[in-house]
């Protein structure tokens, strides 16, 4: 079965971009999203590389993963059908202490930048760079998901407040 380890965080400044690789405007949409955090999303890179993620919870931080590639058509004809979207380009890190990636979110969840870094174990060590702020591990307000489903421009302006994002 295939886990997914990851740590979230808001970005605090630019110091990342140092570190970033090719930009890879990415395209999600949710065709499924349950309150108990299983999802079923298409996702469809600029390259035309599409694909199926299924998540699930597991125990502590790490979620079940399944991935499985759709032709670039299927995947156009879904992001059609999904009524829950959202748009963003990623930069992949060379950052040390796991894969790193940073989102730029665009449309109604910009300017929203945030970090992920894939962990082999939940208790892996991890150096967190200066370029990182609040970490947002296990709120699901930051889950894509739940972005695509309620984004930053709809959010009450005291969950903004608390993350003192610029909006």
């Amino acid at each position: 079965m295939a886990l997914e380890i990851e740590r979230r965080f808001l970005v605090a400044n630019s110091g990342w971009r140092l570190l970033a690789g090719p930009p890879q405007a990415l395209r999600q949409g949710y065709l499924s999203a349950s309150p108990d955090g299983f999802t079923v999303r298409m996702r469809l890179r600029a390259d035309g590389r599409a694909w199926l993620t299924l998540k699930a919870p597991a125990a502590g931080i790490a979620r079940h993963e399944f991935e499985y590639d759709i032709p670039e058509r299927d995947a156009e004809e879904l992001w059609a059908l999904t009524p829950h979207r959202l748009v963003k380009t990623r930069y992949s890190l060379q950052q040390e202490g796991g894969d790193w990636v940073v989102d730029c979110f665009e449309g109604s969840n910009s300017p929203l930048i945030l970090a992920e870094v894939e962990l082999e174990t939940s208790d892996s060590p991890l150096t967190i760079p200066d370029w990182c702020g609040v970490e947002i591990t296990g709120d699901q307000r930051w889950s894509n998901a739940a972005l695509a489903y309620q984004p930053l421009s709809r959010w009450p302006q005291d969950w903004i407040d608390q993350y003192r994002l610029q909006t």
